[in-house]
């Protein structure tokens, strides 16, 4: 996704600020990173709080086997929910509890 579809898609929540991040783009608003783009998969930022949410909505959270040990490492980011990838309007919330967990997590 280029740049200019990202800041498309999170219009709804304000302009936002791409960055290079892990061999991806780390997607930020008002300098709180909401989400991140890997291997051409955008995932939103998600805590204790929202992640309930992804899950309901049958997003899944992005893990790794660590080099470390063999365990599996679980990262605080999560696949969009069907559609909302395809629609502002469809992300926006999703980009705002995205943006509250970040907020959370800088606290």
């Amino acid at each position: 996704m280029d740049n200019d579809a990202i800041a498309d898609l999170f219009s709804g929540l304000g302009p936002v600020q791409v960055k290079k991040l892990f061999g991806g783009k780390g997607i930020y608003h008002n300098g709180v990173i909401v989400a991140v783009e890997l291997r051409g998969e955008l995932m939103l930022k998600a805590d204790t709080e929202t992640a309930p949410d992804f899950a309901a909505a049958g997003c899944t959270q992005w893990t790794y086997t660590g080099s470390r040990h063999g365990k599996l490492v679980a990262m605080p980011y999560w696949t969009a929910p069907d559609g909302a990838l395809d629609d502002a309007d469809a992300m926006t919330p999703w980009a705002r509890k995205a943006y509250e967990a970040g907020l959370r997590a800088g606290k």
